[in-house]
């Protein structure tokens, strides 16, 4: 049995046990250092080294350091000389405040044997503060009456040293009527005094200026000051005295309100609130009080009220000064009142209109007012006038009335506010004229129909778009208001492909954007044409129309459309058929593809994807033509599959694949050739229905071939009874294909003609298939797939009659056959 593993953690704690074991002979000692404060980082405090009986080199052997107590070191050790030395500036205010006694302890752990020593680092304080007060400046008021003896505190000065270091003692500078007394508090804290020696005066002397010094007893000592500034206060012993005993003024009944009349002035050698001089009225009747305002402060008499001559031409006005203390003077002001033409014409409107339609016919009445003037003779002659400019005219009637007409045709749309100013002024000297302001409201009446921008606008909007995506906006004024102002939009109830209009477009009656209610379809339409109508809420409705034309921007979302070759509908795969004599570049078919996009997003390219013998064929890029790249060799298979990708330029592109099958074969019975190596099936049922097919297959060919036989020498026969014989050799190989009387369509017919044998052997509905025909190089027309076939003529056949041209002609025939087994 394997003896048990010890933890790594038990070492540990062995080391630990040990370590405690050997703390219990630590013994404490003490080191006592002193340095001055604000020393420079690196100043020495005390040679550690020799202090603990060391040398300096043992300092680091031993592993002497300062234990951190995670607070900010203020020294550190320097191994090379064994000395203790600041590791930075120390200041002894920010460390101790003001503590009378400043220490910094730290410890220093000997690590080889386990040991402690404190140490005791006292910080001097030096005279590095002087002392300072709390303001710069102080300002005190002291009465020019004030007794002697009197004390004023004054402020006291800050010093942070410490013992002779910090404050000792205050001085004042040299004058004449203060003295400094400094008294103690039962905080030792010392607190100067100001105290008055000598009675003052402010007539003689207005202002002291005191300096107060406070000094510490430091050397060098250092100190600080204070200014004293000492205002003496004046006291109240002279009333106010006016400039004159009456004043005199004459004043146009005229004036308006607030117009100053005269200034009384008062003066008193006193100063401060003693010398302030403020006025008012004396015995002051109520209708005085009306009329006339008088400002406390300086004197100012102006009207508060209209003056009239007919009611009062004098006014009597006693007037008031005093200062602060109370001292008061009395004078008069005597206000003689000068008759003018102070009466303004006074306009009287009895019948006004403030509303008027913009089709109102010239000379509407408006308003009916009458024109007064409280003066008499020329002073109460008046006359009206209205701006030159604005469509309205006055008319006098009955005495002083008049009336206020339209003059033209109003237009809302112009203006549809009048501020009409009626101006009557009378003959006085000067004269004085009154205004009298009228507004009229112009109604409006729906006479504008709304109006587009433009006379049509078009917009774009690319196919595919989701339902319900904002198309365009557009927007008709109303130059009316209100309900005549007001547009809704809609558009003309249309068709397009048989559908209403509606269902492809909306417009948002309230603000003219249109939508469209469905994705729209390159494909199907390129635009649309719309009507917009905009009609306002009047009675009658006012409407105006604006053509949209809406154009839909194609995108690539068509893929290309293979339309040859196409997929037969039985499921089978046509086959082209290429002979084993082709050159390279034969034409072997051609893939015919469409893509119902337009622009770049239509122009197509083709490329052979898959190949079963890479390098045999090779497609036209921009043709689809497929070619031969190399003779066909023996060792080829008979059955080539080709995958064919035609792809659009549209982004991103589409694309599409069509498979194509090409048999290698001259004639129709090499192909047949190949089913004999068929293997026959190992179920009895399907090797039975094989051999029927074959059967019934090599019955077809021959029933075939007899009866191309029999059409061609029928036609022979014909040919040879109707032409002169050009030969006389008589033999066929001198006539020209052409010549031969339907050579030509049967040729035709030979290349197309595409034969298909499907044989199936795991199914017993096999079946023989004859496919349309397959061009190898163009489409078939709807004229050619109407017209009746002619029969083939094998390679076999034509070469036992050993007519060559009867053997060009059959080798242009292409067959394929297809077996599927």
């Amino acid at each position: 049995m394997a003896a048990p593993s010890h933890r790594p953690g038990c070492s540990r704690l062995v080391q630990i046990g040990l370590l405690l074991a050997s703390l219990w002979e630590i013994r404490a000692e003490q080191i006592h250092y002193s340095v001055p404060e604000e020393l420079e980082k690196g100043s020495l405090v005390g040679n550690i080294a020799e202090d603990l009986g060391l040398e300096p080199r043992e300092l680091a052997e031993r592993g002497v350091r300062i234990v951190s107590r995670g607070r900010t070191q203020l020294f550190a050790l320097n191994p090379r000389g064994g000395s203790l030395v600041t590791a930075g500036r120390i200041d002894r205010e920010e460390l101790c405040d003001r503590s009378p006694k400043c220490v910094a302890n730290l410890e220093l752990l000997l690590e080889d044997k386990v040991k402690i020593f404190g140490v005791e680092v006292e910080i001097i304080d030096i005279n590095d503060n002087a002392p300072t007060f709390g303001t710069e400046q102080r300002e005190i008021k002291v009465a020019e009456s004030e007794n002697p003896g009197t004390r004023f505190p004054l402020p006291e000065a800050f010093d942070p040293d410490v013992g002779v270091n910090s404050l000792q003692g205050y001085k004042l500078s040299p004058n004449g009527h203060f003295s400094l007394d400094v008294q103690s508090g039962a905080d030792g804290i010392q607190y100067p005094e100001l105290v008055l020696e000598r009675a003052l005066d402010r007539e003689e002397e207005a202002v002291h200026h005191l300096v107060l010094t406070a000094f510490d007893g430091g050397d060098p000592v250092r100190s600080g000051t204070a200014k004293i500034h000492i205002t003496l206060m004046d006291t109240n012993d002279n009333a106010p005295v006016f400039s004159q005993a009456e004043y005199h003024v004459s004043v146009r009944e005229n004036v308006p309100v607030g117009t100053r009349l005269l200034t009384v002035k008062a003066t008193d050698p006193d100063e401060g609130a003693n010398g302030e001089v403020t006025y008012s009225f004396r015995k002051v009747r109520d209708k005085i009080s009306q009329l006339f305002q008088l400002n406390p402060l300086t004197g100012d008499i102006t009207t508060s009220g209209d003056l009239d001559y007919e009611e009062s031409g004098f006014y009597d006005i006693d007037v008031e000064a005093h200062d602060g203390p109370g001292l008061r003077a009395r004078s008069k002001v005597l206000v003689t009142v000068l008759d003018v033409n102070d009466n303004a014409p006074e306009v009287t409107v009895t019948s006004l209109t403030s509303s008027i339609q913009e089709t109102s016919s010239p000379g509407t009445v408006i308003a009916l007012f009458n024109v007064h003037d409280s003066d008499s003779g020329e002073n109460g002659l008046v006359m009206c006038s209205i701006p030159d400019n604005l469509p309205f005219a006055l008319e006098k009637t009955y005495g002083n009335y008049y009336r206020l007409l339209t003059h033209r045709t109003l237009d809302r749309e112009d203006i549809s506010e009048y501020n009409i100013t009626v101006t009557a002024t009378d003959q006085g000297a000067p004269p004085l004229s009154t205004e009298t302001h009228i507004s009229l409201q112009v109604l409006d009446i729906n006479d504008n129909p709304p109006t587009f921008l433009h006379t049509s606008y078009s917009t774009y909007i690319p196919e595919n778009n989701p339902r319900g995506a904002s198309i365009f906006s557009m927007t008709a004024q109303d130059p009316d208001s209100g309900d005549n102002a007001r547009v809704t939009y809609s558009l003309a109830e249309d068709t397009l492909q048989g559908a209403p209009l509606s269902s492809y477009v909306s417009i948002n009656s309230n603000t003219g954007v249109l939508y469209a209610l469905r994705s729209f379809d390159y494909e199907q339409f390129r635009d649309l044409q719309l009507l917009v109508t905009a009609s306002d809420s009047g009675n009658p409705p006012l409407s105006s129309n604006v053509s949209l034309s809406l154009f839909v921007l194609d995108q690539n979302d068509n893929a290309p459309e293979i339309l040859y070759p196409a997929l037969p509908t039985d499921g089978s795969t046509g086959v082209e058929l290429a002979p084993r004599s082709a050159e390279p570049g034969y034409l072997v078919t051609k893939v015919v593809a469409v893509d119902k996009d337009s622009g770049q997003n239509a122009w197509l390219s083709y490329r052979l994807l898959k190949a079963s013998e890479p390098g045999l064929f090779t497609v036209g890029l921009h043709t689809g033509e497929v070619r031969t790249a190399r003779a066909l060799l023996d060792r080829d298979l008979l059955k080539q599959s080709l995958v064919v990708a035609v792809q659009d330029h549209g982004q991103p592109p589409l694309s599409a694949t069509v498979t194509l099958t090409v048999a290698v074969a001259d004639s129709i019975p090499e192909v047949l050739a190949d089913l004999g190596s068929l293997k026959p099936s190992a179920d009895p049922n399907d090797s039975g229905l094989t051999l029927y097919l074959v059967v019934a297959v090599a019955v077809v060919s021959c029933v075939f071939l007899a009866f191309v036989i029999v059409m061609l020498a029928l036609r022979l026969r014909r040919w040879h009874s109707s032409h002169l014989l050009q030969s006389s050799r008589g033999r066929l190989a001198g006539v020209p294909a052409s010549h031969f009387v339907g050579v030509d369509g049967m040729r035709a017919f030979l290349q197309t003609y595409s034969h298909e044998v499907s044989l199936t052997a795991d199914s017993r509905k096999s079946h023989l298939i004859f496919p349309q025909p397959n061009y190898a190089d163009t489409l078939i027309s709807q004229e050619s797939c109407e017209k009746s076939e002619p029969l083939l003529i094998t390679q076999d056949l034509l070469e036992t009659k050993g007519d060559s041209n009867l053997l060009q002609v059959s080798q242009s025939y292409n067959t394929s056959y297809h077996i599927e087994i």
